[in-house]
């Protein structure tokens, strides 16, 4: 069984530019099939300041930066200066602002997310902004995530609280290099959906772990924050799907087809739910109108490549490897796997250079461990060849 979900790491895939109609929810919720979540789930919880951050704001370094710079100005630096709080990009798991605060790091969304909690602080105006670049898509273990990205603008503090923005002196945080996101168009999104954002990540990342009960509770109270941002009602559909609920399962991602539908992502799940309702003839009708819309799904070429890998063909994975890398260049489970086919066809270099790309843009502490040894491993091969 393979799932595909909309995860936010940088923020949403965005399908349609018009604001969607808003679909009823309540025919959606099926409280008593789970068990209560083992976590607090709360709004209060995603922008609240923990006294350490309070504490970093009232410090003596902070004070007269913002002091001599100015409170967005101030604020600005202080993210982007890596002498200051060293923010790292992970997107092992999303935070919110205390968590991201304390661990130095977090994904697009948790960086966000922290900003803004600072920026509240210090009644800094904000506007949230959805990026809509190009759709990448992760993995883990048979579920795929689709992902975007957002930023936000700061204002600076005003008098009039007629007038939202000083328009002619606005600063946007954004932690994607300029490169990849230059001339690409951006959407004004609230704070509402910012949250739903945040709490749809929550349940995606808790059906990752296998906490279906927890993954419930997150997308219903996503789509409770935000009942028009409908990436949620696809994770609480591929929850219910995983939970065997295959009825919600399907009403949940039907709700997302009546407003969009070519959406690729759901009409894969709802693929797999007919089937195993037995509906193999109307699966068979949106299976090829899915190869209409999308004659080569993600991670296609990978998994055969994979499947070429088992059988010892390296050459004809390396093929498949490549596909992906041309549609993905920087993606970093591509470019390790493309590595260890070269090692396998005794092209050295060319598994050291794949397996360094794969090393810088690995986004979690485990996966740059464990390129950099198989790359210290590999350089190692090269070590008889220096000795005369």
């Amino acid at each position: 069984m393979k799932n595909w979900v909309v995860l936010p790491f940088c923020l949403i895939l965005a399908s349609c530019i018009s604001a969607p109609q808003a679909p009823r929810a309540d025919n959606l919720f099926s409280d008593q099939l789970f068990a209560a979540s083992s976590q607090r789930i709360s709004v209060d919880d995603v922008f609240a300041l923990s006294p350490a951050m309070k504490q970093y704001l009232k410090s003596e370094e902070m004070t007269y930066q913002m002091h001599t710079k100015g409170l967005q100005q101030g604020l600005f630096d202080a993210l982007y200066n890596k002498k200051q709080l060293k923010l790292d990009y992970n997107s092992e798991r999303t935070r919110n602002a205390a968590q991201t605060f304390e661990a130095r790091a977090g994904n697009c969304l948790s960086l966000v997310i922290m900003t803004a909690a600072f920026a509240k602080e210090l009644e800094l105006p904000i506007q949230y902004q959805r990026v809509l670049i190009d759709q990448s898509w992760t993995r883990n273990e048979n579920i795929y995530f689709a992902s975007g990205h957002v930023n936000l603008t700061l204002g600076k503090k005003l008098s009039d609280v007629r007038t939202r923005f000083d328009q002619s002196s606005l600063l946007t945080i954004d932690f994607l290099p300029p490169e990849e996101i230059s001339g690409q168009d951006r959407r004004d999104i609230g704070e509402n959906t910012i949250v739903a954002m945040y709490m749809n990540n929550q349940a995606a990342e808790a059906l990752a772990s296998h906490q279906l009960d927890d993954a419930y509770w997150w997308a219903r109270e996503a789509i409770r924050q935000d009942p028009t941002f409908l990436a949620s009602y696809n994770t609480l559909g591929v929850v219910y799907e995983r939970h065997g609920n295959l009825q919600q399962a399907e009403r949940s991602f039907a709700q997302v087809l009546e407003r969009e539908p070519d959406n690729t992502v759901v009409i894969s799940n709802l693929i797999d739910v007919l089937n195993d309702l037995g509906r193999s003839g109307e699966a068979n009708a949106l299976s090829a109108k899915l190869t209409h819309l999308q004659p080569e799904a993600p991670f296609q070429a990978f998994n055969q490549g994979m499947v070429a890998m088992r059988a010892g063909d390296y050459k004809t994975a390396k093929l498949q490897f490549a596909k992906e890398i041309q549609r993905d260049p920087y993606y970093h489970e591509f470019q390790y796997w493309m590595g260890i086919a070269c090692l396998r066809l005794g092209e050295i270099d060319q598994a050291a250079k794949h397996l360094s790309i794969a090393m810088e843009n690995s986004t979690t502490r485990n996966d740059h461990d464990l390129y950099a040894a198989k790359l210290d491993r590999v350089k190692s091969y090269h070590a008889p060849l220096l000795v005369h």
